[in-house]
């Protein structure tokens, strides 16, 4: 590998131990056996690499997680077996990647101070709310049209984020898979849905 490298793997590393504000140059130097001055060479900034090492640890996480959310529920289950199964998955990628998932919420915060990790979250926004929607709908993500992926989509997103915050801060109490799908019913009784 070389020096480039060394630093993405480097600050890999610091982002899962650290977490992003208690990351330094220091660091990350240490942790990819290179100078400091290697880091503004490479990326011009902290921030610059500390960015590139979180998007390309999330988009092989993202990746991970998607196979893991698609091959869920047992053959002949009915679509809330499958739901509450589809749950169950997500909780456990927070216990399997904890690290990650803190990181994408710091990177949330420090993506009001940098327009390219804003476009990046939000690109991968998107494509969460399309690919949600096509796991639910059983079909193929370019098959899900916008307005599916914006209502159906993007409910199961703010979902996943307020499940996510929840089993992060207290995860003996966050609900589960069985219970996501209780308040789903509970919800669509109290509404009239």
């Amino acid at each position: 590998m070389g020096n480039r490298e060394d630093l993405l793997a480097g600050a890999r590393r610091c982002l899962e131990e650290k977490g992003w504000a208690r990351t330094t140059v220091r660091d990350i130097a240490g942790a990819a056996d290179v100078s400091m001055a290697a880091i503004g060479y490479h990326f011009g900034s902290r921030e610059a690499l500390l960015n590139a090492a979180l998007i390309d640890a999330i988009d092989e996480w993202g990746t991970q997680v998607g196979r893991r959310l698609a091959d869920f529920g047992a053959a002949g289950a009915t679509p809330g077996e499958r739901y509450e199964a589809m749950w169950d998955r997500v909780v456990e990628s927070f216990a399997d990647h904890r690290a990650l998932w803190l990181a994408t919420l710091e990177a949330l915060v420090q993506a009001e101070h940098s327009e390219d990790l804003r476009r990046y979250l939000a690109g991968g926004q998107a494509g969460g709310r399309r690919g949600l929607a096509a796991i639910l709908g059983g079909v193929a993500e370019d098959e899900v049209d916008d307005t599916t992926a914006r209502t159906l989509g993007a409910v199961q997103m703010a979902l996943l984020t307020g499940l996510m915050t929840q089993w992060l801060t207290d995860p003996e109490q966050a609900p589960t898979g069985a219970d996501m799908l209780a308040g789903v019913r509970a919800l669509a009784r109290v509404t009239g849905a």
